[in-house]
């Protein structure tokens, strides 16, 4: 998805996401002891256990476990996974970059019974594996190579190899650049609750067209670096599912109806047995959702639950992190929980095998995401803020359904606070920020959430004067928004405006967390030299608002949420300390698409731009995403050239600066030229910089990030000077 940067103001990283999660996917996360009381995390290249009740530490697998036969020295831990039974532990190190995540790399597995430690597929190329999962039984491992799948027994080491088709293009087991980047997808198989099977994806890209960049830097002669990137309008890779044997056969494939190309399956897990599949099946608008029922054996499918959208339908990366793995099983595997926004809002819905569902969550308020299914206790944990869409709190409600939901986080945590729960639903991590009050973190019982241990301390930001509006356009519509106004602000004097924005589905820029107000990019202080700084929220950000609020910008990208930015600017320069005369606005990403729509098409409100990595055109972009709100272009291209920023060059009056990394492999470098001959076309001046062979986030080699700082400042200052007049 189009990436933001500085918009959320923090990342929520709790000390203790030092472990990877149990599906296999990049992201570092928590793993619990059986009593649901204790968790491991790395200490010093050893695993410790942790009791979350007291914080006392065990020391499970040492330094010198981890050292192999002959060595002197323990092999690095990049990540761990134990076992079902906690008595193997399989070991990542050696890793390497696909795209966003070092998936790639080694694996050891070490046995607490025995003493021993081993390499896994040692015959196949160095930091080569990817997801390696050892099965419910812990008797065998299965991992990716090269594309294809091979299961090792981890008593003898036989290593079968189960699928012999993979190529750079027919990827089993994982995925292709764009399920990884629009749906998070990356782990692509799965045991079997048995141990005697595995349920893999394969994508075919055969047919998608390489992206070709261009890398100047890295050699004396140049060379290009391909990607199998599908632009909007042009079809996806072909997707389907399979079955097969733990010791190899042939594939069972599922019978999913309809094209193969024409569709997306986001999710696929094990119907909590070992004979049936669930799987996600999206169209290509991503507007149909079938839930759907595969036999393992036969291949035969059954449609069980189908939503319907006239925009567009999330999966469960949008409420769960970007991690679309794993299936909400209730009551024995006869229900599971479902996520939808069919009535306005998005909701928990309980929904049995035949298709049947129960409202959980009730009233005119979205849940944010599920943070714990504590089915003995009979509650569902989750996130939500009713009140006040820049803030997070936690709620329970009873898995039946029939009582409303109660907040759990006391009144005192006024902000954001997000909560990492122990299996068994007893004790939590709770972490809390605001806008003006530093990230701290406590150990709190649930639900009475008293505190173990240590409090928590809120300590307020000095420095961090960032006060929170609202303002309504003269269309009506009302816009959360924040600003910091000058350090010696003088009501009597008009002051510069510099506004942040990003704009699109994919993130928000107003929440009262810690960072809201900074500019990470701005050399100093804003505030102290004069500036307000400000962003506000259009409609189409994915804030707890309804699903009206989100989803009015499908079509519209580019249109609806740049002219709310407008109208709220228009309301905000009546504000008697505001300069008319001296009105920026920056962003990056689809932030940097919005900053060139809002110079282009709003010139005399912005008077200065400073984009970055934007989408200039947005036939450029990738199928998933710009489909996803925008449809498909082959049927309606008008809505892409409407919220192209190229469509919009001519109107340019003002100051405007463009930087984009050449080997961006998200948003193409193709975008950068794409305007700049536009602006050429129309003879309109600009500061353009070019940041040879860095990608997306512009952070790679020596010097960038201070350069980039730089950069941002003395443009911003030289074309829209602070301090009051």
């Amino acid at each position: 998805m189009l990436k933001k940067f500085a918009s959320r103001g923090y990342l929520i990283v709790l000390l203790i996401l030092v472990t990877a999660h149990v599906s296999g996917q990049a992201r570092q996360e928590t793993q619990w002891t059986s009593d649901g009381y204790s968790y491991y995390k790395l200490e010093k290249g050893a695993i410790i256990q942790t009791d979350s009740r007291t914080g006392v530490n065990t020391e499970v697998v040492s330094t010198k476990m981890l050292t192999m036969p002959g060595s002197s020295t323990a092999i690095p831990v990049r990540r761990f996974m134990f076992s079902a039974d906690r008595q193997k532990l399989l070991i990542m190190n050696n890793t390497k970059r696909v795209w966003r995540y070092d998936t790639k790399g080694d694996y050891y597995l070490y046995d607490l019974k025995t003493g021993t430690l081993k390499q896994l597929g040692k015959r196949l190329p160095s930091s080569s594996l990817m997801y390696a999962k050892i099965s419910p039984d812990g008797t065998k491992a299965a991992y990716v190579s090269a594309h294809n799948l091979y299961v090792e027994d981890l008593q003898t080491s036989k290593v079968s190899q189960l699928t012999f088709d993979g190529t750079d293009r027919v990827i089993n087991g994982t995925f292709d650049w764009v399920y990884e980047e629009e749906f998070g997808c990356r782990d692509g198989f799965r045991w079997s609750p048995d141990s005697k099977k595995l349920a893999y994806w394969q994508i075919d890209a055969s047919n998608i067209r390489n992206y070709l960049m261009i890398n100047t830097t890295d050699s004396v002669y140049s060379f290009t670096v391909p990607v199998e990137y599908p632009k909007a309008g042009e079809d996806p890779s072909s997707c389907r599912i399979a079955v097969i044997a733990a010791d190899g056969g042939k594939p069972v494939w599922m019978n999913v109806p309809g094209d193969a190309v024409q569709h997306y399956i986001p999710r696929m897990e094990w119907a909590y047995n070992s004979n049936e599949l669930i799987i996600q099946q999206l169209n290509r608008k991503q507007n149909e959702s079938r839930v759907m029922l595969c036999n393992a054996g036969s291949g035969a499918v059954k449609t069980i639950y189908t939503e319907k959208d006239n925009a567009w339908i999330d999966i469960k990366s949008r409420w769960n992190d970007d991690d679309p793995s794993g299936w909400e099983w209730i009551s024995g595997g006869k229900e599971f929980l479902w996520v939808s926004e069919k009535d306005g809002w998005r909701h928990i819905y309980r929904i049995d095998r035949n298709g049947k569902e129960v409202l959980v969550t009730k009233g005119n308020y979205d849940i944010s995401s599920i943070n714990l299914i504590d089915e003995k206790g009979g509650y569902i944990y989750f996130d939500a803020s009713p009140s006040n869409a820049t803030q997070a709190y936690l709620y329970r409600v009873p898995i039946s359904g029939k009582k409303q939901a109660e907040r759990i986080t006391p009144a005192l945590y006024s902000g954001t606070n997000s909560y990492l729960i122990s299996p068994n639903g007893k004790v939590a991590f709770h972490r809390f920020s605001s806008s003006l009050v530093s990230p701290a973190s406590e150990r709190v019982d649930l639900p009475s959430h008293k505190t173990i241990g240590a409090k928590m301390p809120l300590d307020s930001l000095k420095n961090n004067r960032a006060e929170f509006f609202k303002v309504k356009t003269a269309e009506g519509v009302v816009m959360d928004g924040w600003m910091v106004k000058p350090a010696s602000f003088d009501p009597s004097k008009r002051y510069p405006v510099v506004f942040y924005v990003y704009g699109e589905p994919a993130g928000q820029t107003v929440t009262d967390s810690y960072g809201t107000g900074f500019n990470r990019l701005y050399e100093g202080d804003m505030a102290n030299d004069g500036y307000i700084y400000m962003s506000v929220e259009n409609r189409g950000a994915p804030a707890p608002k309804g699903r009206e609020w989100r989803k009015s910008i499908y079509k519209n990208i580019g249109i609806l949420n740049i002219r709310d930015q407008a109208m709220a600017a228009k309301e905000i320069l009546k504000w008697p300390f505001v300069d008319s005369s001296r009105v920026a606005v920056w962003g990056w990403s689809g932030g940097g698409s919005s900053t060139l729509n809002l110079l282009f098409q709003y010139p005399e409100i912005y008077k200065t731009g400073i984009a970055v990595a934007a989408v200039a055109s947005q036939l450029s972009y990738d199928n998933i995403y710009q489909e996803r709100y925008m449809g498909n272009p082959k049927e309606d291209k008008k809505p892409f050239i409407d919220g192209s920023p190229i469509s919009h060059v001519q109107n340019l009056r003002g100051n405007l600066l463009y930087i984009h990394g050449t080997g961006d492999d998200n948003v193409h470098y193709q975008n950068a030229e794409l305007l700049i001959n536009e602006l050429i076309k129309y003879n309109k001046q600009f500061q353009l910089m070019s940041y040879p062979n860095r990608t997306h986030s512009i952070s790679e080699g020596e010097g960038t990030r201070e350069h980039l700082s730089g950069l941002f400042t003395n443009f911003l200052k030289s074309h829209c000077p602070p301090g009051g007049r």
